[in-house]
């Protein structure tokens, strides 16, 4: 901790930050907490300091209860927090501008955690409260749910669920996709459309590994048959993600009867998958055949033009306006799934937000490159460019130039070429990041370069060099 800070505050910032981290994800962390300072402690109420407006509104919105159970921590459930924002940072002799925000007490705060969570019904008589989490989250809804060829027919089987559950043929209802694609906000969407306006109706969502441990502790307890009750009495089941149910023979058989008796007297049953059923391994045949009654369906990953409009939605939401090159430049630049895209328009806002300034296309370039990364994809468009550009004695510039001549063409097609070999990017969009090229060039050149390494041995070294600075 900063020795600038008093050393109780600080202390007791220290604690709040233990509780913060077990609780947040490590990006969130960063992006969210780690650029706090703690600025005084006044009994039992501690002043924050955030950057700006935006900043203060983002803990409000996503982090009170966080905020709350580190509070009740580290100073007790009497605890207080008041924030310090600053909307001006001032010159080089004037101090920074800051509003006081009013004092938050443990009721209020408990109140805004309690209006953010998902509404808890009361669970049945016989199952333990503190297990049974069936929830719906308000702000999943078919209205921010961005449509797309990518999704398209998912969308329209979940709308026509919404408006006639257990009615029409599609039922079981089973979306399936990779992480990340929106299988959890569509089905949710589902959900609130029917608590809506199908009153009466008993929407019921819960996780397959939820549903597991629900078990677990029904047989434990002794109260299977409270447990087997409950969930026949429901009128829309959504299961997510169901292959967790793989291997699990008891589980199965509990659930094979729930869902038996729910599709014979005419309910609801909605589920989600990481993959089609018939690539489902560990789960019993009889399962499976039933999951194929009604409808299967697919999410894939969103083209350009849903990411763009993803984006352009998210930051509507948001109030905020940016140039459509930066919009282009992020659609272009990450194309595996919504979170990721997601991700990566929050951490603009927040980086524009930290550091005063406009979201520009420097800004988005320095932010993709950090979070579009994993383990498995620590290469990105941007370095591919520049280790290419290097090793050929050329500039980035030079690549993404309309110049034809034949010492730009060559060193061009190899960093193409390396683009589809290392990153996720369609053909599309890999030639917009060279100049805004079309797919039928960069699978021109590809081909030639596959060619040219048949063909000459210095080029199939002049590959294994360059790739060997990609860490391959």
């Amino acid at each position: 901790m900063n020795s600038q800070y008093p050393f109780e505050v600080a202390s007791v910032w220290e604690k709040c930050l233990h509780v913060i981290k077990a609780n947040v994800p490590e990006q969130s962390f960063k992006t969210w907490f780690e650029p706090i300072i703690p600025a005084h402690l006044h009994g039992k109420t501690l002043t924050i300091q955030v950057p700006s407006q935006f900043f203060y509104e983002w803990l409000e919105e996503n982090y009170v209860h966080v905020l709350r159970r580190a509070l009740d921590y580290a100073i007790g459930r009497e605890g207080q927090l008041e924030y310090s924002i600053i909307v001006d940072t001032g010159g080089d002799r004037q101090p920074p501008i800051k509003v006081q925000v009013p004092t938050h007490s443990p009721d209020m705060m408990e109140a805004k955690r309690k209006a953010a969570e998902p509404h808890l019904p009361p669970p049945p008589k016989s199952t333990d409260a503190s297990e049974l989490e069936m929830y719906l989250n308000p702000s999943y809804s078919f209205d921010n749910y961005i449509e797309g060829d990518c999704n398209r027919l998912a969308r329209s089987a979940a709308m026509a669920v919404a408006q006639r559950p257990g009615v029409t043929s599609f039922n079981p209802l089973l979306i399936y996709g990779g992480v990340g694609l929106g299988k959890t906000h569509l089905v949710q969407a589902v959900g609130n459309h029917i608590k809506v306006h199908a009153h009466g109706k008993s929407v019921l969502y819960v996780s397959s590994e939820k549903f597991t441990n629900q078990f677990i502790n029904a047989i434990k307890n002794n109260t299977l048959q409270g447990f087997t009750d409950f969930y026949m009495k429901i009128d829309v089941l959504i299961l997510d993600d169901v292959q967790f149910l793989s291997g699990k023979e008891k589980t199965q058989d509990t659930f094979f009867h729930i869902f038996n008796h729910l599709h014979q007297s005419g309910r609801q049953i909605i589920m989600t998958s990481d993959r089609r059923p018939s690539e489902l391994q560990g789960l019993q045949d009889r399962l499976l055949s039933r999951f194929k009654w009604g409808l299967t369906a697919d999410l894939q990953q969103p083209d350009l033009e849903t990411r763009i409009a993803i984006i352009q939605r998210k930051l509507q939401m948001e109030g905020i306006n940016i140039d459509e090159k930066v919009i282009e430049y992020v659609a272009h630049s990450v194309n595996t799934n919504v979170r990721e895209l997601e991700g990566v328009i929050v951490s603009l806002m927040a980086q524009a937000s930290l550091v005063r300034r406009d979201i520009d296309l420097e800004l988005a370039k320095s932010v993709s490159k950090n979070i579009v990364t994993s383990e498995e994809r620590t290469v990105n468009i941007d370095t591919i460019q520049e280790i290419v550009a290097d090793y050929f004695e050329l500039t980035v510039a030079d690549l993404k130039s309309k110049s034809r001549k034949k010492e730009l063409v060559y060193p061009r097609q190899v960093a193409m070429y390396f683009a589809k070999e290392l990153t996720p990017l369609a053909l599309k969009s890999i030639g917009y990041h060279f100049g805004g090229r079309d797919h039928s060039t960069v699978i021109h050149a590809i081909q030639m370069v596959n060619d040219l390494m048949q063909e000459d041995d210095s080029v199939k070294d002049t590959i294994q060099r360059i790739r060997s600075n990609f860490g391959g």
